[in-house]
């Protein structure tokens, strides 16, 4: 399978790119979602200078990720101590 071409604009340049088939979607996907990002930094806070703004953009998106991550590991402990509590019933409740 070969690679497509792809141009993603970010903060009024375009950035030609190549990406496999399967990634192409999820490619274009961040790409929108980078430009809303912008536009709602550029609109809520009025930065114009776009070093700022992808400055801004960058900081809200790792934030996100950690966001995110220690989420995933709130659930993965949370999951491991039901299990415990039901394989402790299970026991008390088999001979």
């Amino acid at each position: 399978m070969s690679d497509l071409s792809i141009k993603i604009k970010i903060c009024d340049r375009e950035y030609p790119m190549r990406v496999s088939a399967e990634k192409e979607e999820k490619v274009r996907q961040a790409g929108k979602a980078l430009h809303e990002k912008i536009k709602h930094y550029r609109e809520r806070f009025g930065i114009d200078d776009k070093q700022d703004l992808l400055a801004m953009v960058a900081f809200d998106c790792l934030v996100e990720k950690l966001e995110c991550e220690s989420g995933q590991t709130g659930d993965v402990d949370f999951l491991l101590r039901k299990l415990n509590q039901l394989n402790g019933l299970a026991s008390k409740a088999l001979p």
